[in-house]
């Protein structure tokens, strides 16, 4: 019984030890809340399950209507262009500039419609997540709209880029501008730099990236161990070069890829390509 005891008042300790540290981090400022730098990742699972187990629970009642019908799911297209690639993207399709470098990023909708249930995504579309930039869209949407939304978002992981433009009517989706921003004095790319910069240009949510928290679905390749790849693209030999030129304009570099062109300056591809350089095999 003592032991038990012993065993009891330990965890406690642990536990009020635990609390007086956060407390200490919240109110001296330890955590960087900065948008230039990702959560943690501890943070960011934390969050992402948090998030997960929450919308599970509330959409567990919703029954979704049929979802096969073409014109809702033609309907869906022009509501999602009109509110939602802005910030997302589409299958070749860049989001605006303004969406890029939110914290957390927006989810790239191809891998959500390939993962989560018809449900849960009418459920975050009409109630919104906290902290996200997600607006409750119950608010500018009906119900029925934000079906043919989801309808539309089960066909988007079937689409190529040119299959998605023919959704749009043929309209190429241009990238995102950025009027008015300097080019800054070139240097040599930063490995830190460009450790930032993915993030910032939403990077992780299409692709796993070692280090860096990001969306927990993907519709990329890993960049794990891309330093030691022979290809960029499976085009153009591996070189710091080429990488810049892939990032730079990646339809050029292999026409019809979902790759969108971001807007990247030079200096940010260096960047960019410097801290892909660090991203080796594990021995």
């Amino acid at each position: 019984m003592k032991s038990w005891k012993v065993a009891g008042l330990t965890v406690l300790a642990c536990m009020a030890g635990g609390a007086v540290l956060a407390g200490a981090a919240v109110f001296h400022g330890w955590y960087d809340v900065s948008a230039t730098g990702s959560h943690t990742l501890p943070v960011h699972d934390l969050l992402d399950v948090a998030q997960t187990r929450s919308v599970q629970r509330r959409a567990a009642g919703i029954a979704a209507p049929d979802l096969d019908d073409p014109d809702r799911a033609r309907n869906g297209a022009g509501l999602f262009r009109a509110n939602c690639v802005q910030c997302h993207g589409a299958p070749g399709v860049a989001p605006e500039s303004y969406a890029l470098g939110l914290n957390p990023p927006p989810a790239a909708l191809v891998a959500t419609a390939r993962e989560r249930p018809a449900p849960d995504i009418f459920w975050i579309i009409q109630q919104g997540i906290k902290m996200t930039g997600m607006p409750a869209w119950r608010y500018r949407l009906t119900d029925a709209e934000i079906w043919d939304v989801v309808a539309f978002m089960r066909v988007l992981p079937t689409l190529s880029p040119e299959a998605y433009r023919e959704w749009e009517g043929g309209e190429r989706t241009s990238a995102p501008a950025l009027p008015g921003r300097p080019e800054a004095q070139a240097r040599v790319g930063s490995a830190a730099a460009g450790r930032n910069a993915v993030q910032q240009y939403l990077c992780a949510t299409c692709h796993v990236i070692p280090g860096v928290a990001g969306a927990r679905h993907h519709v990329g390749p890993s960049l794990a161990g891309i330093a030691d790849r022979s290809y960029v693209a499976g085009t153009l030999p591996n070189t710091e070069a080429n990488m810049q030129r892939w990032l730079l304009a990646p339809g050029q570099v292999k026409p019809g890829t979902a790759m969108p062109d971001l807007g990247l300056t030079d200096q940010d591809a260096r960047d960019i390509s410097a801290f892909l350089q660090t991203l080796r095999q594990a021995d």
